[in-house]
């Protein structure tokens, strides 16, 4: 015992790197001293606590996906509620409601006060107030479905659902009703994206904003409340189309915005547009796909015309989670496109002849990241 404890905190001393540190780490007489060494053992207490996590991640969402199934978050910003009251209208033993209270409590997402009530947090309450998130989160049961065997996932052994869910990225059309299901869900979560794309680029100096890829013009609305003087375009497949004028009409912008039935696969993009915009497009298709819209969109553009892009990005050099790991996997399961860095979106653009390519700083990542180009 003697000679081990020394032997360790000297090889720690070397700075030993490589395959060899992680083989020191990995060793059950390494982690064994580092967990009672006092200079390591809040170390090890942190890296085993960040390693159960992960174990516990996929419980976590099973537990955000319940509260929100059941509508816990919305019955509780009504007013608080006990677990009897709770487990009566959702139809719940109440000893299992009283589990998932718990572990609702151990993310923060709900509280217990005095009396046995139970509230939201801050965390909780966003749950009910940020746009789309819980019809996201709902939608997010095909996902797991799809990653429930990882090791035929990751081999493309897998059939997925989303490949089925989202048909128009193979360049079929879709049954109205997947067309109603597809708008609704983009429509809902698309006022985040909006907003932080007008904290990033300034529109003021854009007479006509034609958005590529639009679906039911939730985007343009936004803009379009932002700037009342913008003439705004659509341009998607037919499909979407009715949703898109019955916004348009409901927002008081019909006299200023309409739509242009197309394929951006099959079909040209008008001229007539200052600024061409791509809202969650790029990520959905492949590069020979991305190569094809951007040389059409700067052909379409007249010089000096402006390309705005907006969605969530990998970390390129730097993996993060919301690129790396959520979106990565969700394009993946989707089987075509891919997050891409905005160093790789910028080369695209140059590629098709695009300049002063300028990347604002994100201010949340996990909803979109913006590039600005001009031609």
């Amino acid at each position: 015992m003697t000679d081990a404890r020394m032997d360790i905190p000297s090889a720690l001393a070397k700075k030993p790197k490589g395959g060899f540190f992680a083989r020191l780490i990995s060793s059950r007489k390494f982690q064994t001293w580092a967990a009672g060494f006092p200079l390591t053992r809040g170390i090890v207490r942190r890296e085993g606590e960040a390693l159960f996590d992960l174990l516990a991640g996929f419980c976590q969402s099973q537990v955000l996906m319940a509260l929100v199934q059941f509508d816990i978050p919305k019955r509780l910003l009504d007013e608080p509620m006990t677990v009897m009251q709770l487990a009566h209208v959702c139809r719940v033993p109440e000893e299992r409601m009283l589990i998932l209270l718990r572990a609702s409590v151990a993310i923060q997402l709900i509280k217990q006060k005095r009396g046995g009530l139970y509230v939201l947090t801050q965390r909780g309450a966003a749950l009910v107030g940020v746009p789309g998130l819980s019809a996201m989160i709902k939608h997010h049961d095909i996902l797991y479905r799809d990653l429930s065997d990882p090791v035929s996932f990751f081999r493309g052994e897998t059939e997925t659902e989303l490949a089925s869910f989202w048909p128009y990225v193979f360049g079929g059309g879709m049954e109205p009703d997947v067309a109603a299901t597809y708008s609704d869900l983009m429509a809902q979560s698309q006022e985040l994206v909006a907003q932080d794309t007008l904290r990033a680029i300034n529109f003021s100096g854009i007479k006509t904003l034609r958005d590529v890829g639009g679906g039911s013009g939730a985007f343009l609305e936004v803009v379009g409340n932002a700037y009342p003087d913008l003439e705004l375009v659509v341009f998607d497949l037919p499909e979407v189309a009715p949703s898109s004028a019955a916004r348009f009409e409901t927002a008081g912008m019909s006299g200023r915005a309409r739509f242009e039935c197309g394929s951006f696969k099959t079909d040209p993009i008008s001229t007539g547009a200052d600024a061409i915009s791509l809202i969650r497009v790029l990520y959905d298709h492949s590069d020979s796909t991305v190569r094809q819209l951007l040389a059409k969109c700067y052909e379409a553009l007249p010089s000096g015309g402006q390309l705005i892009i907006s969605e969530p990005m990998s970390g390129g050099q730097k993996p993060e989670r919301a690129g790396d790991v959520y979106f990565a996997l969700y394009t993946l399961a989707m089987q075509t496109g891919k997050a891409r860095s905005a160093a790789e979106i910028k080369t695209l653009c140059e590629e098709a002849g695009f300049e002063n390519i300028t990347m604002p700083k994100s201010m949340r990542p996990f909803v979109t990241t913006c590039l600005y180009a001009c031609k």
